[in-house]
């Protein structure tokens, strides 16, 4: 199987997406302040914008349907052709484990920080109380899913290349058999003409 410009074209774009989506989910966190209502003595919590929410989940899916692609296009390793050995499929077989550890972990932490970031704490308690605090995601939990984003990018095109390398696209492992016509040796000699 050679390398298709077109496939790779795909991966890189999507998980390129999906990691601008973190970013951005990271630059857009809800942040809350607590206020104190006006008519009674409680004070609740107020949240900026939920964007970041929208933004991981995009990244989730994204990052979904590269990996996907790519699992589709090499049959996931286990259910495709066998691989010739060497270190091309020494190399798939890493780079595989490494893209599936990363796209995980990406999944993971965006998903994640969209559902921590989706929590909104209510009332907290009355306005005299101190050390009053409101749910925020921790800074940090998108742009660890963007660096694995980026690691899941990278271990994805090398394991899509070693995989193309060393995948035997079925011929060749079989292109010396033969019906062994021409291989066949007969000798003549003085038996051979009694019969």
């Amino acid at each position: 199987m050679a390398v298709s410009v077109t496939i790779l074209v795909i991966i890189i774009s999507l998980h390129l997406i999906a990691f601008v989506f973190a970013i951005g989910a990271e630059r857009r966190r809800s942040e809350a302040k607590v206020v104190a209502d006006e008519y009674d003595d409680r004070t609740f919590c107020v949240y900026t914008t939920d964007a970041s929410t929208v933004y991981g989940l995009a990244a989730v899916a994204l990052l979904l349907l590269s990996h996907a692609v790519l699992n589709g296009v090499t049959r996931c390793l286990c259910c495709g052709k066998g691989l010739v050995s060497g270190c091309s499929a020494t190399c798939a077989v890493v780079s595989f484990i490494l893209s599936w550890v990363s796209f995980l972990g990406a999944e993971a932490c965006l998903l994640a920080g969209s559902a921590r970031n989706a929590y909104h704490t209510k009332y907290r308690g009355y306005f005299g109380v101190h050390d009053l605090s409101c749910a925020t995601l921790r800074k940090g939990v998108f742009a660890a899913g963007a660096a694995l984003t980026l690691l899941s990018m990278l271990a994805s095109i090398l394991y899509y290349w070693a995989h193309s390398k060393a995948d035997t696209g079925f011929w060749v492992k079989h292109r010396n058999e033969g019906l062994g016509l021409a291989t066949q040796h007969h000798h003549q000699g003085p038996d051979s003409d009694k019969a």
